[in-house]
């Protein structure tokens, strides 16, 4: 399945990524010790785990691990040096070597064919014929592997066979109408992702980067890593997580420590200040809103506003200092930065929250999708008002079935009021919301299964990245819709 996805802009891509270098021996007890190559389970249980006497790591656990790192059985040695005696033997029969002397043909200097020597031109020449047209197919596969400034990218956060991985899409347009769209690279990660946010944050120097930060279940790790990275074992920061296990000989139990800062839970959703690009916002299964510094790793502010879940958080496009957050609790808050000791803004919206998304085109506006299939919008100038009777909703519509949530919400950058809706109900729905009411204007079965994420493409604002249950990338050119392409066809970029 496909938890999580989102557009990479054009051109933030290197053309070529590059090879990661092998994990040094630190680096891989640090990969034993957190449990990586370890099945992920319940942390609760984990107390009750009994505890290993062994207290340092072996030499053969670290080849287990390098093997495991670089996708290498750990055996591959030992079956090649088990090779029975008599295999060796019906090998040296089959050669015949004790009668190599006393083969009758000869090589001759001066054959016909294939094997001539000699070659008028060197158009007649079968070999350099072969290393031309080899010559031509590395240029074909440089070509493939090459991200063009044009290639749109996708990155989609996958879960399958109980493998976790980041996959890397490229996705050509093409002038007859026929985009392709393929896989570029991939990278295997420890835990189910439940949420990403991409970032330019210059985490290795330079004026950009091009890196992800990924949530998980059932670790309170938030990992970023380098996408210009191909095959890279571990994250470039780590954002809290379990610093050690404390032992308790007695009970023959574990207890976990987290680093400072950390959460506590799973982190269910992730935010990118735009503006302030080392600033990413976080919220956990532990009921807590963080925000941390991602180029120092540390958590500058932890707030507990909510009582259950956070779900989603969403910075404001207009005011980088203002965000909100939405929970389980079945409230929306809003804080603003520039006034930590304001206790903030609260909406209660009758269900739990599913998605949040301010409004591209306007500062003053959001919209927040529940559980029990509608979504509501609404404007924060009324909760400044003061007064409670204003903080109803400026619209809300039953857009998916009752029964089933409204996974992810994605407004247009190219088209005000435009807003595309995925659902677990496996349609993807359209909305113009001018003058707060709205009217569907599609609607969209991709043959993904249950939608649990879209979003619209940076670059090219009518397209729209689908991903659900079935694990497969749809792309949706919502244009070629007829009532779209009438609306919105003068707003193609």
């Amino acid at each position: 399945m496909i938890t999580a996805l989102s557009w990479i802009p054009k051109g933030s891509l290197k053309p070529v990524p590059d090879a990661a270098e092998p994990p040094s021996k630190e680096e891989i007890k640090e990969l034993i010790e957190s449990g990586a190559f370890t099945a992920s389970g319940d942390g609760s249980n984990e107390d009750e785990e009994e505890i290993e006497e062994e207290e340092e790591i072996s030499e053969v656990d670290h080849a287990k691990a390098v093997a495991e790192a670089f996708g290498k059985s750990s055996n591959s040695k030992n079956a090649s040096s088990s090779m029975e005696v008599d295999e060796v033997a019906s090998g040296m029969k089959e050669l015949d070597m004790d009668n190599y002397d006393e083969e009758d043909d000869g090589i001759e200097l001066f054959s016909s064919g294939r094997g001539d020597l000699y070659y008028p031109s060197n158009e007649l020449d079968p070999y350099l014929k072969d290393a031309a047209d080899e010559e031509d197919d590395d240029e074909e596969d440089v070509d493939d592997t090459t991200i063009k400034p044009t290639d749109s990218v996708i990155i989609c956060a996958r879960n399958e066979d109980e493998v976790s991985h980041l996959e890397v899409y490229v996705y050509e347009e093409s002038s007859d109408g026929s985009p392709n769209m393929y896989v570029h690279h991939h990278i295997i990660i420890p835990e189910f992702p439940l949420c990403t946010a991409w970032m330019d944050c210059p985490l290795k120097g330079g004026e950009k980067g091009n890196f992800v930060a990924i949530g998980s279940k059932e670790t309170p790790t938030i990992e970023i890593w380098d996408l210009d990275v191909r095959d890279e074992v571990l994250p470039c920061v780590q954002l809290g997580g379990v610093e050690e296990m404390e032992i308790i000989k007695k009970k023959k139990s574990k207890k976990q420590k987290y680093k400072e800062g950390s959460h506590t839970d799973s982190v269910l959703g992730l935010a990118w200040n735009k503006e302030f690009r080392n600033i990413l916002a976080s919220g956990s299964a532990d009921k807590k809103v963080k925000v941390w510094d991602v180029a120092t790793g540390t958590c500058k502010i932890t707030m507990e506003h909510h009582t259950k879940e956070v779900q989603a958080v969403a910075w404001n496009h207009y005011a980088p200092e203002v965000l909100l957050s939405g929970s389980f609790d079945q409230t929306v808050v809003l804080k603003d930065g520039r006034q930590p000791s304001h206790s903030g803004f609260k909406w209660s919206v009758m269900s739990d929250v599913e998605s949040l998304a301010w409004d591209p085109h306007s500062e003053h506006s959001f919209v927040v999708s529940l559980e029990d299939g509608t979504v509501k919008g609404f404007d924060i100038r009324a909760a400044q008002s003061g007064s409670d009777s204003d903080l109803k909703p400026s619209f809300t519509i039953q857009a998916h079935d009752q029964d089933k949530g409204v996974s992810s919400i994605s407004y247009n950058l190219s088209a005000p009021n435009l807003l595309a809706t995925g659902s677990m109900d496996k349609t993807v729905k359209l909305w113009d919301l001018s003058n707060n009411e709205p009217s569907c204007i599609a609607s969209h079965k991709p043959k993904a299964g249950a939608v649990f994420s879209i979003s619209f493409s940076v670059d090219n604002p009518f397209l729209l990245a689908i991903g659900g249950s079935k694990g497969e990338l749809h792309v949706w050119d919502t244009l070629l819709d007829a009532n779209v392409s009438r609306k919105y066809g003068s707003k193609q970029s």
